[in-house]
Parts: structure tokens; sequence; C-alpha cells
């Protein structure tokens, strides 16, 4: 893993499963965890290039799980994007350190138009 791994991290199957499914078809490793208090330690092990994940979870949120990476160095080159349906979830985001907010329902090809780039930082 690592380099090329996309990594998702949903609490609703049906999104992760289906964005990993839309991911893998434009020819990148995924990883998906539907537990946000797994999600820290995973990133660890598989230190993945994107991570895309939802904002409100009802364990860990998005937000805070976001503020933790960015305030570890050793994830300083991974790209988050965050999805999300509330109102206010691009400032939340933002404000946490995401590179990209992404509303719900998303566009699929906004989500493949991230993955597709070698470097995503330049999308934004």
């Amino acid at each position: 893993m690592g380099k090329n791994t996309v990594f998702i991290c949903d609490d609703d199957t049906g999104i992760s499963n289906m964005l990993g499914l839309i991911i893998e078809s434009a020819g990148r490793p995924v990883q998906i965890e539907n537990n946000s208090t797994f999600l820290y330690a995973r990133l660890q092990d598989t230190k993945p290039q994107i991570l895309i994940i939802d904002l409100w979870m009802p364990e860990l949120s998005g937000d805070k799980i976001i503020r933790m990476l960015r305030a570890d160095s050793s994830f300083s080159e991974l790209y988050i994007v965050c999805i999300s349906a509330s109102i206010n979830g691009e400032k939340i985001a933002l404000d946490a350190g995401a590179d990209r907010f992404i509303p719900k329902p998303f566009d699929i090809a906004d989500i493949l138009a991230i993955v597709s780039e070698e470097n995503p930082r330049l999308l934004a």
C-alpha cells in the first residue's frame, strides 16, 4: 500500500463501498474503514496519498480526525478530502485542515478528478 493508496472513512458502508469501487475502477488501491476510532492507527500503517473522510460520524468526527492528522508531521503530505451533507460542513472541514470539501450528494466526476491526479494538490 502507501503512495498511491486512497483511504476512505465513512460510517455509511454503502457510500464507502461505492466510493471504493469507483476509485478501484480508476486504477487506485483502496482501503476502507467504517469505524472512525480505528482510522488513525490504520492510516499510520498504510500511509495513503489521499484520505476521503466523512465529517459526521458517530464515534469520532471527521473534523477531529483531520485536526489529529494535521498535528502529526508524518501526515504532512496527506491530501484530505472531506465529504458531508452538512450545511456548514465546508467551513468546519477547511477550518480543521482539509484540503478540499465535497458536499453530499457528490458528483462522481469530482471524486475521479481527485484520484486520477498524480498530485491532487494541483487541483486545489
